[in-house]
């Protein structure tokens, strides 16, 4: 008696695609770094401390620097680019920045295992990352924010910034994650310890937004799909992460379902998932 063939398996669902994921390393005057991967690809949006101190915060969340596929630069200042060189020249990884950037900061640099040249307003892959820069307004050659997009999932950083344009605004509008500076409470700089020019130059069109303009700025970007904000280059000196929790979050009063956190300057911050 010959037997039924058996009826073949139903073919296995594709498993879900992996999020893109966002881990803030370190964020202030004093160093700034910021990793961001999915399952295949994995990047540092500058390295504004040590190569060995980027290292130990990485293996802090449970990261390796071995799966690092690239280092972006953002600008020039010693806080966003104090590793890069190390970190190219040590694992093997392409830099990402622009002409510009490189010319003011070739010498602190050293030499680069390889020299990716990008311009804002014009995005490009890294492996299964879409990245896509645009300009700033700071005291730097030719600064720049990014838009990161992966699996669905949309992020934006935008620190280092002197005043929120059109531009900006509309780069960060539809993204499910921001990265947003909240640098100073302007009582507090204008009472603090600073000289009065640096004070102005972080007042300027060309310095670090306030509390109040990042409040300003999330407002005219925030959306029904954004799902977490975390707030960036907080100064010591002229800020708390309390003034700058309150004054942004006010932002959010009508809004559900948005995180809304502070990057640390000490510490290498959560692994987070974005979906």
């Amino acid at each position: 008696m010959r037997r039924a063939a058996n009826p073949p398996s139903p073919p296995k669902p594709d498993p879900a695609p992996a999020p893109l994921t966002v881990c803030v390393l370190a964020s202030g005057s004093r160093g700034n770094a910021i990793y961001v991967a999915d399952a295949t690809t994995a990047v540092l949006i500058d390295a504004g401390l040590s190569g060995v101190e980027i290292e130990r915060r990485l293996r802090s969340r449970g990261l390796s620097p071995d799966r690092l596929n690239a280092v972006l630069v953002t600008h020039e200042h010693d806080d966003h680019i104090r590793g890069v060189g190390v970190l190219s020249r040590r694992y093997r990884l392409p830099v990402y920045i622009t002409a510009p950037t490189l010319k003011v900061a070739g010498a602190q640099l050293g030499s680069l295992h390889a020299v990716r040249a990008f311009q804002c307003g014009h995005g490009f892959q890294i492996e299964a990352l879409h990245f896509r820069p645009f300009a700033l307004c700071h005291d730097a050659e030719d600064p720049a924010g990014f838009t990161v997009s992966g699996n669905g999932t949309k992020l934006g950083i935008a620190t280092d910034l002197g005043i929120a344009t059109a531009l900006v605004q509309e780069n960060l509008k539809d993204c499910s994650a921001l990265i947003l500076e909240a640098n100073h409470d302007p009582l507090m700089l204008e009472n603090g310890p600073y000289p009065w020019p640096l004070k102005q130059r972080i007042k300027s069109r060309s310095g670090h937004l306030a509390n109040s303009e990042a409040r300003q700025l999330l407002s005219a970007v925030r959306h029904a799909r954004l799902r977490q904000v975390i707030l960036a280059h907080l100064s010591e000196k002229n800020n708390s992460p309390e003034k700058a929790l309150a004054e942004v979050g006010l932002a959010l009063q009508q809004a559900c379902g948005i995180d809304l956190t502070v990057a640390s300057q000490e510490t290498a911050g959560p692994l987070i998932p974005l979906t």
